[in-house]
């Protein structure tokens, strides 16, 4: 089918206009008119993606990280970063296809929030655009706040992040042995997410790229932090797309970037 009317069925479920303001969603590079047959998915749009993207013969590639960002693209070259990778794009014929804040608000907090098995979830942050929220039939935000079935020590809240986030280690700000009940999460930097999870009296945020210093704010107010990453707390997109296709049923050919975790441990 065309590339645009595929990507008109996706933005049905995910639509632009519930972005944050300062994203760059949408199809960033390539052809509306393209046909599209085969579909790459990834969260990142590294070169080592595009190669693959290049190789399988990909007519689309869609990721939830924008490889370009609302400031002015002043050219585009190979000695670029930006420009190296949308060239070889441009020269493959591969069309671009971005879905970052508007997935994060519409289906990856209840994904994070699913998999901790939370309960009686709300926004974080409530929205502030009615017109938005009309359009959609319900409010959208990025974070939920819930509880757990029963009360964990922070120490068994690590290792339940651990274990459904598919982790090898996390980092964490808090003393292992509180008490944990209420829980926020919010994929991607969490740095937006620990005033008002402090504010809303949560026991620890589950979220990425938290810094030193937010981390010893966020503990002399009495909050835990769970720092799982940001790749780990958005990875869950790559599996979430793939089966948006799949239930659209549009036979398509779908191949998703292996789950592989940028910064390691060593």
């Amino acid at each position: 089918m065309m590339c645009k009317n595929l990507l008109e069925k996706i933005e049905e479920t995910f639509p632009k206009e519930a972005a944050m303001s300062f994203d760059n969603v949408g199809l960033l590079c390539g052809r509306y008119d393209k046909e599209v047959k085969k579909v790459f998915i990834s969260l990142d749009v590294s070169m080592k993606v595009i190669d693959e993207a290049v190789k399988w013969g990909a007519d689309l590639l869609i990721t939830h990280h924008p490889i370009i960002m609302r400031n002015p693209i002043e050219r585009v070259t190979n000695e670029d970063y930006i420009g190296k990778r949308l060239i070889k794009l441009i020269q493959n014929d591969i069309s671009y296809y971005a879905i970052h804040t508007n997935h994060d608000a519409l289906s990856l907090s209840d994904l994070m929030a699913n998999l901790m098995g939370l309960v009686d979830c709300e926004l974080l942050i409530p929205n502030e655009n009615p017109g938005l929220i009309l359009k959609l039939g319900r409010d959208i935000s990025i974070g939920r706040i819930g509880k757990l079935p029963n009360a964990i020590s922070l120490k068994e809240c690590c290792e339940i992040v651990k274990d459904k986030f598919n982790l090898s280690d996390v980092r964490v700000f808090g003393n292992l042995d509180k008490e944990i009940n209420t829980v926020v999460v919010s994929p991607g930097s969490g740095k937006s997410a620990v005033v008002p999870a402090i504010q809303a009296g949560a026991d620890v945020l589950i979220a990425g790229d938290i810094l030193h210093h937010d981390g010893l704010e966020a503990g002399d107010s009495g909050l835990s932090i769970i720092d799982a990453g940001h790749y780990g707390t958005e990875h869950l997109f790559i599996e979430d797309m793939k089966n948006l296709l799949l239930k659209l049923n549009l036979d398509l050919d779908i191949k998703t970037m292996d789950i592989e975790h940028p910064c390691k441990i060593v």
